[in-house]
This record gives C-alpha cells, sequence and structure tokens, in this order.
C-alpha cells in the first residue's frame, strides 16, 4: 500500500470512528465516496486487475459483515464501511483486516460490559444456573434483568483500530 492509500483509509477511519462515536451512524457520505474513490484509484493504477482487485475486496469486506448486520449486531455502516475498507485494500487485505477487527470488537465489548456492570450481572446468573444444573440436575434458565440504559457499541471505534492495527502489523513491522 502506498503512503497516500495509508492516509487516505486512515482519515476515513478516523471519520468514521469519530461520528460513530456522535451519532451511534456513519454516514453514507463517507462510505461510497470512499468505495468510489477506491475503486476509481485502483482501476487508474492497474487497469481491469485493480478494478478486479477493488471489488472483490468491495464484495469480501461487505459480505463479511453482512451477517452481523442482518442479525442486528451491528448497523449497516458498519458493513459499508469494511466495504470501502475492502475497496481500498483488497480482499486478502479485508479478510485480515476483519479478523483484527472481531478480536478487537470483541475486547471493546467486553470493557463496555464490565464499565456498565454487565459482567458482573451476568456471572452471577450463570453462576446460579450453573449450580441449580449441578444440584438439581434441571437446567434452568434465568433471564437477564430489564435495564433501560443499555449501552451502545459504536463498532466504527473496533473497525478503525482493528483494521489499522491489521495494517500495521503486516506491512510496517516488516
Amino acid at each position: 500500500m502506498t503512503p497516500i492509500l495509508i492516509l487516505f483509509l486512515t482519515i476515513i477511519l478516523l471519520i468514521a470512528a469519530i461520528t460513530d462515536i456522535r451519532f451511534q451512524k456513519i454516514p453514507n457520505w463517507l462510505t461510497y465516496p470512499a468505495m468510489i474513490l477506491a475503486i476509481t484509484y485502483h482501476t487508474g493504477m492497474n487497469g481491469a486487475g485493480g478494478l478486479l482487485f477493488s471489488v472483490e475486496g468491495l464484495g469480501l469486506g461487505t459480505a463479511i459483515w453482512l451477517l452481523p448486520y442482518i442479525m442486528g449486531g451491528m448497523g449497516a455502516g458498519d458493513a459499508k464501511l469494511m466495504g470501502a475498507v475492502g475497496a481500498l485494500i483488497g480482499p486478502k487485505e479485508v479478510f485480515i483486516a476483519s479478523l483484527f477487527t472481531a478480536v478487537t470488537g470483541g475486547i471493546y465489548a467486553l470493557i463496555i460490559l464490565a464499565l456498565h456492570g454487565y459482567l458482573k450481572e451476568n456471572a452471577k446468573r450463570y453462576g446460579i444456573m450453573l449450580k441449580t444444573f449441578l444440584l438439581t440436575r434441571n437446567l434452568v434458565y434465568i433471564p437477564p434483568s430489564e435495564r433501560k440504559n443499555n449501552p451502545k457499541l459504536c463498532y466504527g471505534i473496533a473497525i478503525a483500530l482493528g483494521t489499522l492495527t491489521s495494517l500495521f502489523w503486516r506491512h510496517l513491522l516488516k
């Protein structure tokens, strides 16, 4: 990746993370132009091969995050952002960036859950369910308590950190 592409990607990811924190949304005005610019750049630099590289990255980046979106685990903007990332860095790199993003997102989610008391609450619930099963051999489900203000995960943060970490790890540490 060229320094210009890394800079462009970093700017896109920073804007996405900031808008996700402020508005819980990654806007189309950011993702669609990034996709178009990435495809245009790679096509202009490498012709049909660049077009294929960019479109494959776009497709894979979006597809990987489509199921979590469909299941309600994240917003469409998150999937579109990973599509834009894929259009910039290609299919192989977006796959690796997605792995880093998933790990980063898991750590981020655990931190948010811990800060809001969910980890302690769930450990207690599951401990009681396990103890009940061990003593009675009956599976008993205890639903979580109803909370009015559930914490929001701004996955744009995880996408930015995971993607940039994967690129740093793979390219700058060589």
